[in-house]
């Protein structure tokens, strides 16, 4: 199947978009032909993949801005307005792990900036973007959660319980625009290579095993940006023009397992 052409014209705004999952779903945008604003919080990590986009032929500009902040987000969808006639599509990529501190100690100031940047950001794409849509008539809003909202063990606790209300939101906002043409998804990822993974990989790597990363999966290992980028390319185009309200798992199988051995075949 040919997909260059499947986003054709389509805007959008990808958050978090300077490095990860953010920066390979703006090119994966680009190259089926999507204009894209990337958003993020520093310049120097937007403008290279803003370059990456441009020299293969695309269209994109960098937005400087905190995802949490709300007059960013409504300045971000603005420019995004201004600049091409309307808004499509909203990726809400934008995050932070949390610390690994048990629950006896963790703080109200990480609780509160985990929820900032996960679940504030989230209801803030959907409350800007949605506004957007709601009146042009269509568009697609697709928020990153994480198989740790699912259950224990995969992330930080604060991490974990603020994921949780990421994937809620993308339930609840999709029958908040019940009887309008805008969808409201969510992806959740399982360990993928990113920045914000990378001390996972240092910590397995500096004790040698490197090769025990991802092998509870059935799949026997871990996830890469771009195969995230794609899901998220699905729900922001045309194919997925029947589905909203839904939390799709892209994370080699894991959560369709318990963690335990099995019987080699």
């Amino acid at each position: 199947m040919d997909l260059t052409h499947r986003l054709d014209g389509r805007r959008c705004v990808v958050t978090g978009g300077g490095t990860g999952i953010g920066r390979a779903s703006v090119l994966r945008f680009a190259a089926e032909g999507a204009r894209v604003l990337v958003m993020g919080r520093r310049a120097a990590p937007l403008d290279d993949t803003v370059e990456q986009v441009l020299a293969a032929g695309g269209e994109a500009v960098a937005f400087v801005g905190d995802a949490n902040d709300e007059g960013c987000v409504a300045d971000a969808v603005a420019t995004c307005a201004r600049l091409w006639g309307g808004l499509d599509a909203f990726l809400a990529n934008a995050g932070s792990p949390g610390t690994n501190a048990t629950i006896l100690d963790q703080t109200v100031e990480e609780w509160q900036t985990v929820w900032r940047d996960n679940v504030l950001s989230s209801m803030l794409a959907i409350k800007h973007a949605g506004s957007v849509m709601g009146a042009q008539g269509s568009g697609s809003i697709v928020l990153v959660s994480s198989v740790a909202s699912l259950r224990a063990n995969a992330g930080a606790i604060s991490y974990s319980a603020a994921k949780a209300a990421v994937s809620n939101l993308a339930m609840t906002a999709a029958n908040a625009f019940a009887g309008t043409a805008v969808r409201v998804n969510a992806i959740l990822p399982g360990l993928v290579r990113t920045p914000m993974t990378a001390k996972v990989f240092e910590y397995a790597q500096a004790r040698g095993k490197s090769d025990r990363i991802g092998h509870m999966t059935p799949l026997r290992r871990t996830g890469e940006p771009h195969e995230i980028a794609a899901m998220a390319a699905f729900l922001v185009s045309d194919d997925a023009s029947f589905v909203t309200g839904q939390c799709y798992a892209v994370d080699g199988g894991v959560s369709s397992t318990h963690p335990q051995g099995r019987v080699p075949l």
